[in-house]
């Protein structure tokens, strides 16, 4: 499998649905027709009620779950036709942030944000520094030798989000980043993430925190119900230029 960084250019799309229909097994609809496009260092949020269908959806660009109907391209590579083998590696380069952190209660925070450089053979001496550099990034410089159990929750998730942006990756997932935190600490984590988009990630955080969208207006929002888009702020400035 190419790199992920070989299929972007700034005239591509990075994450492509196009014409996606998710069903389960049990009979479940959670995508209809789901047309997409993201562009390189785009920032979106996906929102709508619970069972919209925003996890299945950054679900499927980690390759977590394949369509049942419709392609989905990230960065130029048809997800259906990827081999198993090659799973590891697109998600070395997609970066993912959980509600619930997802981190290992017995590894330190600083071994927690290790893993995804450890998988790949790299050297103690250049994961200890690379460590040490995206926990300063990320506000806890100081605190990588501390377990999750002794951290805050907000704490928790800037691990989380460091361990998400180790491997320096072209796309950044958030599912429901903030939904444990209080209102300021998710804020505090939106920013962190913000500053990834700046530097060049494409993020896609998906949300039913409507305050917190209207908190970053500048970022393009894509609304989903049952299953379907039923609102794309991308298609209201294309009708501004158009007109």
């Amino acid at each position: 499998m190419k790199p992920l960084e070989q299929g972007l250019s700034r005239d591509s799309s990075v994450v492509v649905f196009d014409d996606v229909d998710k069903r389960y097994g049990d009979g479940t609809a959670a995508l209809r027709g789901v047309g997409l496009s993201l562009s390189p260092a785009e920032f979106c949020f996906i929102t709508g009620p619970s069972g919209a269908g925003k996890s299945t959806l950054l679900r499927m660009i980690y390759a977590a779950e394949r369509a049942t109907a419709g392609v989905v391209h990230v960065a130029g590579h048809d997800l259906a036709r990827l081999k198993p083998r090659s799973i590891p590696f697109l998600r070395r380069n997609i970066g993912v942030v959980f509600q619930d952190f997802k981190l290992l209660p017995s590894r330190t925070a600083a071994a927690n944000v290790a893993i995804g450089l450890e998988v790949q053979g790299i050297s103690p001496r250049r994961i200890r520094s690379r460590v040490r550099q995206v926990l300063a990034q990320v506000g806890l410089a100081g605190r990588g030798h501390l377990k999750p159990g002794s951290l805050s929750g907000g704490e928790q998730q800037r691990v989380a989000v460091a361990r998400a942006i180790i491997n320096e990756p072209a796309i950044v997932l958030a599912d429901e980043p903030t939904g444990n935190l209080d209102a300021d600490l998710g804020y505090e984590i939106m920013e962190l993430l913000e500053r990834v988009n700046r530097r060049g990630a494409t993020l896609v955080v998906a949300t039913h925190d409507m305050d917190l969208v209207h908190r970053f207006p500048e970022a393009r929002h894509v609304q989903l119900e049952g299953g379907r888009i039923v609102a794309d702020s991308a298609d209201d400035e294309d009708e501004e230029t158009a007109g």
